[in-house]
């Protein structure tokens, strides 16, 4: 998990002439702000631009995947929130397509670049709300990781919502998001409030879930088969559309 600097917001905002303070919900901009050359993103996006640790954090989430939810040869495959392409460079190969999703033009053009060798990606530019870009019924297994604690809950709930709507019958859907129920996000959460006072909170500053509001975004949602997973940090919720 990556703890953000307001300082270090600020001074991206202000190269793009943004002198104002923002608000969470002004996705684009907050995050343009961070991503303006590559290694800015990668920090941005795990806090190290250590192209190893991409990877391995990469490997991990490619390892959940399999377990959860399956990757399959024939599947077309959306992440909400691509960023860079940290997961998608070892899951492109995997999958008939990879599409990567995120509100950020500079960290798809950052991706568009790094992923350059793999002839299966789509990239689509969205508004942080919604995957409205997207066809109805098209998609095999969407997911979501480490992107959900920057959002406020409702377009956690929306994403969930739109993940059901794009996928075929019997598609699957998983996310996560760093719990405040573990050890290690109860010290995330407490690190945060001690860091940043009310005024100097940064817009993209992780705010946690519980397994509770996962699950429930899930079943309100209209999935079936709803499963999760703790982990020492996060909470990985995953289900099935109906068929």
């Amino acid at each position: 998990m990556v703890s953000y600097s307001f300082e270090r917001v600020k001074r991206g905002l202000r190269k793009f002439g943004v002198l104002r303070p923002l608000n969470r919900h002004e996705y684009r901009t907050v995050w343009n702000s961070v991503s303006a050359d590559l290694r800015e993103a990668m920090v941005s996006v795990q806090g190290s631009s250590d192209e190893n640790q991409f990877a391995v954090s990469a490997k991990a989430t490619v390892e959940t995947l399999k377990e959860c939810v399956g990757i399959y040869p024939t599947d077309t495959v959306l992440e909400i929130g691509a960023g860079v392409g940290r997961v998608g460079d070892l899951l492109a190969p995997l999958c008939k397509e990879w599409i990567a999703t995120d509100v950020s033009d500079h960290m798809l053009a950052h991706l568009s670049r790094r992923l350059a060798k793999q002839q299966n990606i789509r990239t689509v530019l969205t508004n942080g709300f919604d995957l409205s870009q997207i066809e109805s019924g098209s998609v095999d297994l969407v997911y979501c990781t480490v992107v959900f604690m920057h959002l406020d809950e409702w377009e956690r709930f929306n994403y969930v919502r739109e993940g059901l709507r794009v996928l075929k019958p019997g598609g699957r859907m998983l996310v996560d998001n760093f719990s405040l129920l573990t050890d290690a996000g109860w010290d995330f959460f407490v690190k945060n409030m001690e860091s940043y006072p009310p005024a100097k909170r940064p817009p993209n500053i992780s705010k946690s879930s519980t397994p509770q509001e996962l699950f429930l975004y899930f079943e309100k949602a209209g999935f079936r088969h709803i499963a999760q997973r703790t982990g020492a940090v996060l909470v990985t919720t995953f289900g099935t559309k109906p068929r």
